[in-house]
């Protein structure tokens, strides 16, 4: 029945080839996401100046860069897509300065050879004019204005670079069937954040770059325990959240496993702890971490209007019925292996959680918050080289022992 319904489900699910890439790249060589820095940012020539009503962006570039520019809502924000713009060693908080008509401001690698920035806006804007000059000092110059709700309109501004492209729906494979231990297993490890997107900061510490670093570490102990493992990132570079499931998808992942080290502003946490899917979160501090990162996505230049489709909701909620008890048991294991490891965990240490990366209807899944960057002891753990072994070492041989009861109940199913 389960196959059924999934097969069903393809037929509505368009899995995005730039996912499929992504997937493809199981020995750890990203090179290819890398900027090839055609252009620098030249800080000292861009400027962000608010004058009689109007607020003018002004980034000064090494080269001229193909762009565009267009306006989102929800929250209101200006989002300008480069063809390749480094944005490496620079704040965009010292560009800001103080905040007005734009409140926030973020900037970094979206896509494989694209950059993009983020301007968070304290009341609907109008994109007045977008302009590049060439010669000795190329800038790109945007102006903005204010302008009534109803007349805002968004995804207004510059035309579509005819290079952007959309992504061509992929052929879908066949129903990935259930991992029984005839072959070696497969997992997607899933670096949270990244590239505009930093995650959580504390300490002079980034989610993005720690749960990289600890993901590779990861990777590498699990190949050796003849894991197969596809990353949905292997640089500091952009994935949004329904990427990083497509690319479990189109990995035939028999596992995903997400990996963050957040902040909280309110009360005290530490601790590793593993969430599996819950339609509520089973805390405030929890709710919290959910909205933040969806919140993230978002701010990143996402849209994410029309996403909805009640008939794949249902044919999902019926997918999972097989899926989400698997996600419950990983969970168990997983703690049980850290806590037997001897490494601290949450005093919740498993928890329901409604994570958008949680959400794949035939694979397994998990999200692992390795610590939290706002509490110093777990900070002190995290630059641990010997910390991040034994974490490793642990969540490997819980992936192992989980797999090996996986494996044996499906050859039950069968029979």
């Amino acid at each position: 029945m389960i196959r059924q319904i999934l097969t069903l489900l393809a037929t509505l699910m368009v899995v995005a080839g730039s996912g499929q890439a992504m997937a493809q790249d199981q020995s750890g060589a990203g090179a290819r996401d890398a900027l090839s820095a055609l252009a620098q940012l030249d800080l000292k020539r861009s400027a962000i100046v608010q004058s009689g009503g109007q607020t003018d962006i002004k980034l000064g570039l090494s080269q001229p860069v193909p762009y565009r520019a267009y306006l989102l809502a929800d929250p209101y924000r200006l989002v300008v897509d480069f063809r390749e713009v480094n944005f490496d060693g620079h704040d965009p908080k010292i560009l800001l300065g103080v905040p007005g008509a734009i409140t926030a401001l973020r900037w970094g690698r979206f896509r494989p050879g694209w950059s993009r920035l983020v301007a968070e806006l304290a009341r609907p804007m109008t994109l007045a004019s977008a302009e590049e000059t060439t010669g000795d000092t190329p800038q790109i110059n945007l102006a903005l204005r204010p302008v009534s709700p109803s007349s805002f309109k968004a995804h207004s501004g510059a035309a579509d670079s005819a290079m952007w492209g959309l992504p061509q729906p992929a052929e879908v494979a066949p129903t990935h069937r259930r991992q029984d231990g005839t072959r070696p297993l497969r997992v997607v490890l899933d670096p949270g954040h990244g590239g505009i997107d930093p995650g959580a900061e504390d300490g002079g510490m980034h989610e993005a770059d720690i749960v990289l670093q600890f993901a590779r570490l990861l990777r590498d102990r699990m190949r050796r325990a003849g894991i197969e493992v596809v990353m949905t990132r292997n640089q500091d570079v952009f994935v949004p959240l329904e990427t990083r499931v497509t690319v479990a998808r189109a990995a035939g992942a028999d596992l995903f496993i997400s990996l963050h080290a957040d902040s909280i502003t309110q009360g005290v946490a530490t601790g590793a702890t593993i969430y599996r899917l819950g339609n509520d979160a089973e805390s405030e501090a929890t709710r919290k971490l959910v909205t933040r990162h969806d919140r993230d996505d978002i701010l990143a230049g996402v849209d994410l209007h029309g996403q909805g489709d009640e008939v794949a909701d249902i044919l999902i909620q019926m997918a999972r019925r097989e899926t989400q008890p698997r996600s419950v048991r990983v969970a168990q294991v997983l703690a049980g292996a850290i806590k037997t490891a001897g490494l601290r965990m949450h005093k919740h240490p498993v928890q329901g959680a409604n994570f958008s990366v949680l959400k794949s209807p035939d694979i397994p899944s998990v999200l692992i918050e390795l610590g939290f960057l706002s509490s110093p002891a777990d900070r002190k753990r995290l630059n641990d080289p010997d910390w991040r072994a034994r974490m490793a070492d642990a969540i490997t041989q819980g992936v192992l022992t989980w797999a090996q009861s996986d494996a044996a109940e499906a050859k039950l199913l069968r029979q």
